[in-house]
């Protein structure tokens, strides 16, 4: 559709991100966008969002998580499904298997944190790498044996509860792997790459997008579709994807999967951070619009906005199970099932500091060194987590809370 230079106008979802869906030389003015009331954009009657190969990546990284847990599988078919070729048989969907997206190349690969970084992402994927070795090395031998301090194997939540398969230091690598998958690719690639503007003005996108020049054989420009695919990491397993809050706000609401769509439900459970979904919605829908209008301070505005409430998401989780797990160690009978659980999930929301985004600097909030010390503190011992103590837990805490706008407080609750 193209209409005059000064006001490209489109209708949203019923509502409109200008004023109407006419040529009108009196609509409102451009840098006054009504922010649309769902993530639904039009071009011709034709749907101008996707984000597919999100939702693919999304799929994948859901069962290699739950692979872990398959004492069958070998560390090659393992690092299959991490590293996924188009066609081999990896996964239990053939949607999937014929896919030519896989988890690995995704993981530490945003164009802003990680393109003249190669050094870095590649000892971060052999961190992940590292992870899936330790599970079927060290802990599928032991998968029946009661673990101790120095020891693999597997203990049992007090009262019947869940078993908990740790390695010699306490730590669930199904836990850190998943925690910290959500920072490596989920954030890295929403916050770190597609909402860049390296990626979404690169080439000739801002011209093209002026002129509403799209992709050939498709209804979007390539602007639009690189801020929809930030849009899929986080709402891309979604079954409303255009009003993916149903699912994640409100009580008794999880999210629709295991990564930041989850943790975001968690967070905005919290009375304390209620809100927090809605304003990352917004900021999205809006953000779209701006592209729509050709309004890029405004969208670059709303990408400042996803980088620090997602950023604190992750901040606010990783407080959380170190308040979890410290407060359990207080207990006169200490159940190490759910203390080594809680903060291994701490653990992987820590590594996934090193991927977020502070609108204010154009950095990590916390550096890859920075991450590297607090996991060292937390479990770095000869015997990892069999002997942290709540002090240390507490201090890393506070040093979290400290770069954020929140307390140790707030986020623990």
């Amino acid at each position: 559709m193209k209409i005059n230079r000064i006001f490209n106008v489109i209708c949203v979802s019923g509502v409109l991100a200008l004023s109407s869906c006419s040529n009108d030389d009196d609509a409102t003015p451009m840098n006054q966008i009504e922010e649309p009331a769902t993530y639904v954009f039009e071009r011709n009657g034709e749907s101008t969002v996707s984000f597919s190969g999100q939702t693919t990546r999304i799929a994948m990284s859901e069962e290699l998580v739950s692979a872990f847990k398959n004492t069958t599988l070998t560390e090659e078919q393992l690092d299959a499904m991490f590293a996924h070729i188009e066609g081999a048989n990896d996964f239990s969907e053939a949607s999937l298997n014929a896919s030519d997206k896989s988890v690995r190349s995704k993981t530490a690969a945003s164009r802003d944190y990680f393109s003249a970084n190669t050094t870095e992402a590649t000892a971060i994927k052999a961190e992940f790498d590292g992870w899936i070795k330790g599970q079927v090395a060290e802990v599928f031998p032991n998968w029946n044996t009661t673990a101790t301090a120095g020891a693999a194997g597997v203990l049992q939540e007090a009262g019947g509860g869940s078993n908990r398969y740790v390695n010699a230091k306490g730590l669930e690598l199904n836990q850190i792997f998943a925690k910290s998958l959500i920072g490596a690719l989920m954030t890295d690639q929403a916050l770190n790459n597609y909402l860049g503007t390296a990626v979404l003005d690169e080439a000739d996108n801002i011209t093209n997008n002026n002129d509403e020049v799209v992709v050939e054989g498709k209804s979007y420009t390539t602007m639009e579709h690189k801020w929809d695919e930030a849009y899929g990491y986080v709402y891309g397993a979604s079954d409303t994807p255009a009003t993916p809050n149903a699912n994640i706000i409100g009580e008794g609401k999880a999210g629709d999967d295991n990564f930041l769509s989850k943790y975001l439900s968690r967070v905005e459970s919290d009375s304390d951070f209620t809100g927090i979904a809605t304003e990352i919605y917004n900021a999205f829908k809006l953000g779209r619009a701006a592209i729509v209008a050709k309004e890029y301070t405004v969208r670059d505005q709303q990408a400042d906005i996803i980088r620090e409430k997602l950023s604190e998401v992750i901040a606010i989780r990783a407080v959380y199970y170190l308040q979890q797990g410290k407060n359990l160690l207080t207990n006169p009978t200490v159940d190490y099932a759910a203390v080594f659980h809680d903060l291994s999930e701490g653990y992987g929301f820590i590594y996934s500091l090193q991927f977020t985004r502070n609108p204010e600097t154009n950095a990590p909030y916390f550096t890859r060194s920075e991450v590297q010390g607090l996991l060292t503190q937390m479990a770095g011992g000869t015997d990892g987590l069999w002997t942290v103590t709540p002090e240390v837990l507490e201090t890393i805490s506070v040093a979290i809370a400290a770069r954020f706008n929140f307390t140790v407080q707030e986020a623990g609750s």
